[in-house]
């Protein structure tokens, strides 16, 4: 059979250890005036210290634009007039994937006109977008959603209780910026949740039905890496005294994630998701809980009832499965091994810890069926797996 398929990413990507320095000369090419998306804590202003003084040091002019919790589409439309008063010419988004979607969309809504609701997913009118984004550069400072290589951003509507994407291929970064070493102090729960947010990410775009050779290269490498560091990275505190004992093997766990992190977010762009993350985007609107506790504790669980719906000898014949499909299952279980075992390993939390009640499936279950995700999903997933599914997560 011939192959057919397009790749799409970030222009350009910036890697490795102590390339934050770079960030001023790298600024230079993209305007003259930035808007910085930060975090509000005192630590995420202290963070960022290093990129702006970057900035001042190489005569780019910026605005700062603070971001608490995740975004939500007011948070896009105050960015975007900041951005607009401020006469910024280009946008910077130094964090986690919340300050990263944040600065993305603000790029998108500063050259496409309207309302983000006129661009939105589900509860918007899905217009396309008509113009590039402005130049765009994502300084990632956790290893999880990838989010500096996507074309999407996750915006949350409160009052709706979802969260919805604003999604274009005229959204990808100009510059992605990677810095290990600005996740060498993650504390344990934060390396536990976003690392599995990334393997998450490997996982469901590897078994995508619109996967295809290049992502399953990249997905094959991030698997592995993730699979390799991930505990090692949680179980290791990045603390000056620790360093001095264990500083190789902890560095390397800690660029083998944003490794990780980085291959899954072009993966996903390029093969799509599945029902982890169908399921993950309701329950974010609907309860305050992180987007990747929530991948984490579906992830083993989603895997288990796509893997009983393959017809074979151990199946419950629900679904006659192609032969590539299963083959994928076992090459997963080969390089990552026991999901479940890993997640308690990690010490991820059940959905009721985030007041999910068996009374909310139906609504979880009704919202999930328009998620993009569902449909990479490897096989099709009734009403009742999905239940299961959300059984077994609470």
């Amino acid at each position: 059979m011939s192959v057919n398929f397009e790749f799409a990413t970030a222009t350009r990507i910036v890697f490795g250890v102590g390339q934050l320095k770079e960030a001023g000369a790298l600024a230079q090419g993209l305007g003259k005036r930035a808007l910085v998306v930060i975090g509000k804590s005192a630590a995420a202003v202290q963070r960022v210290e290093p990129v702006l003084s970057a900035l001042t040091a190489a005569g780019v002019e910026y605005a700062t634009f603070s971001v608490v919790g995740e975004p939500t589409l007011d948070v896009a439309r105050t960015g975007t007039q900041r951005a607009r008063d401020e006469r910024c010419d280009f946008v910077i988004g130094f964090g986690g994937g919340s300050m990263i979607d944040t600065g993305k969309a603000i790029a998108a809504l500063l050259t496409n006109v309207g309302d983000p609701l006129d661009y939105v997913e589900v509860i918007g009118k899905g217009q396309p977008l008509t113009q590039p984004s402005a130049p765009y550069m994502a300084i990632p400072t956790t290893a999880g959603t990838g989010a500096e290589v996507t074309r999407n951003a996750v915006l949350g509507s409160p009052e709706q209780r979802v969260k919805v994407s604003l999604r274009s291929p005229l959204m990808l970064p100009r510059l992605a910026l990677v810095d290990p070493e600005l996740t060498y102090n993650l504390p344990p729960q934060l390396t536990a949740t976003t690392g599995l947010d990334a393997l998450t990410q490997l996982i469901e775009a590897f078994v995508s039905v619109k996967a295809n050779p290049m992502t399953d290269a990249i997905c094959r490498e991030g698997m592995m890496r993730a699979a390799r560091s991930l505990r090692h990275a949680y179980e290791h505190p990045s603390s000056q005294e620790v360093r001095r004992t264990n500083r190789q093997k902890i560095e390397s766990a800690r660029e083998d994630m944003c490794l990780a992190s980085l291959f899954g977010g072009m993966a996903l762009a390029n093969a799509g998701l599945g029902a982890v993350h169908g399921l993950a985007g309701p329950l974010g609107g609907m309860f305050d809980a992180p987007h990747g506790a929530l991948c984490a504790v579906l992830l083993p669980h989603v895997m288990e009832v796509n893997r009983g719906m393959i017809r074979g000898p151990a199946g419950r014949g629900a679904v006659s499965a192609p032969t590539e499909i299963v083959r994928r299952f076992e090459e997963v279980a080969k390089i990552v091994g026991d999901l479940g075992e890993l997640v308690r390993a990690l010490k991820i939390p059940p959905l009721r810890k985030y007041g999910v009640t068996r009374d909310d499936f139906p609504a979880i279950i009704e919202k999930s069926r328009s998620s993009s995700s569902m449909k990479g999903n490897p096989l099709p997933l009734r009403d009742e797996e999905l239940r299961e599914i959300l059984e077994r997560a609470l």
